[in-house]
């Protein structure tokens, strides 16, 4: 028989493993619904997580960090629009390491679950237990949210994403690149660790009518098509995984809190992965309500809402902007006819000329706040 909780966590995904870490190292008995070899398990994941230095950081401090060769630095950003629009981002003029880092979902899966191996307060549970705080975690289809009525106010996008793992032609260089052309976004996210190498992931955003298509094509089909749309930069492009594929939507809950709950990551919210900001955003999410709680006053539950309120309203704020940011830029390049081409190609070259703001703007994607 489980025994009493503290925390129950309703999700096993990165950020209630994250959580369930973090609450734990606060003296905390937690309980995490979902066995760490079951439905969380993400054996033949084919995607990847671009991670900021922030959230490096926070996975590093809990020993979780995956490391060589499933984390690939960033060294170089690349952002081809239209009409000649480009932004490049480098390491170097931010003086950091890396912009970000490339990771492996299964590495990143398997060494969180290693970390909670070691953790005694955390126990796994077969299904949820009551406990003074529930906090859920179980992605944007969660069914849990409607228990404490919640509002789930979701925009889909008319765009579906595209994820495979490809073997290119030339060297990577450790640079990120990404196209925006026809309504469609193609990302190219390094892989292969610190070493130079020619493996990348792909996150290719299409319009709903191009999507099924792209997913019904031979294989050497739908290389021709990745090394066209990415101009044949890393020359030829070869498939070394199955293709995956999801909607896009822009989500939020009009409550992430109240008595003796709270929500956490795509449960709370998504954003378009254009920016590759939607891991940071949740592992965000964790760090916060976990130091809400690690701050609490002597006499105060950790499932007090007037305490939980100070967790919402901390994310809340971060969250509105990187969600109009994503939708503004899905939206503007998503419309076909001029004046619009020429004005992305305009904004872009100007914004890549801001020198301060261009920064500012680095160092927030980066996690950074200085």
């Amino acid at each position: 028989m489980a025994l009493p909780i503290d925390v129950c966590i309703r999700g096993a995904g990165i950020v209630g493993r994250t959580l369930a870490l973090l609450l734990a190292r606060e003296r905390l008995n937690v309980g995490l619904v979902a066995h760490p070899d079951g439905p969380a398990s993400s054996a033949g994941d084919v995607r990847a997580y671009a991670l900021n230095s922030a959230s490096k950081l926070l996975l590093e401090q809990l020993r979780a960090w995956p490391g060589d060769p499933h984390a690939t630095p960033v060294k170089a950003m690349q952002i081809r629009g239209d009409e000649g629009g480009e932004v490049n981002f480098s390491a170097a003029a931010q003086n950091v390491p890396a912009l970000a880092w490339i990771v492996d979902v299964v590495a990143l899966q398997d060494r969180l679950a290693e970390a909670l191996r070691f953790q005694s307060m955390v126990q796994w549970l077969p299904e949820a237990q009551p406990a003074a705080l529930t906090v859920v975690c179980e992605g944007k289809a969660s069914a849990t949210r409607a228990e404490f009525g919640v509002q789930f106010d979701a925009t889909p996008y008319p765009q579906r994403a595209i994820a495979a793992r490809l073997h290119c032609e030339n060297n990577h260089g450790h640079v990120a690149r990404q196209w925006f052309q026809d309504g469609d976004i193609l990302a190219f996210l390094p892989l292969g660790g610190p070493d130079d190498g020619n493996s990348v992931a792909i996150v290719w955003s299409v319009r709903e009518p191009r999507a099924q298509s792209l997913l019904e094509l031979e294989s050497r089909q739908f290389e021709s098509r990745v090394t066209a749309a990415s101009h044949a930069v890393l020359g030829k492009a070869t498939l070394t995984s199955e293709r995956a594929c999801w909607p896009l939507q822009l989500a939020r809950a009009d409550r992430w809190c109240g008595p003796g709950w709270a929500l956490a990551g795509d449960a709370a919210h998504t954003v378009h992965p254009l920016a590759g900001q939607g891991l940071n955003l949740g592992l965000a999410d964790a760090a916060e309500l976990a130091a809400v709680v690690s701050r609490r006053e002597n006499w105060r539950g950790v499932g007090d809402e007037k305490l939980l309120r100070r967790y919402e309203r901390a994310r809340k704020a971060g969250l509105v902007a990187m969600g109009a940011t994503t939708d503004g830029l899905q939206q503007m390049f998503d419309r076909d006819a001029q004046p619009w081409a020429y004005l992305r190609g305009w904004g872009m070259r100007g914004f890549d000329r801001s020198g301060p703001v261009k920064r500012w703007a680095a160092r927030r994607a980066m996690g950074l706040t200085t």
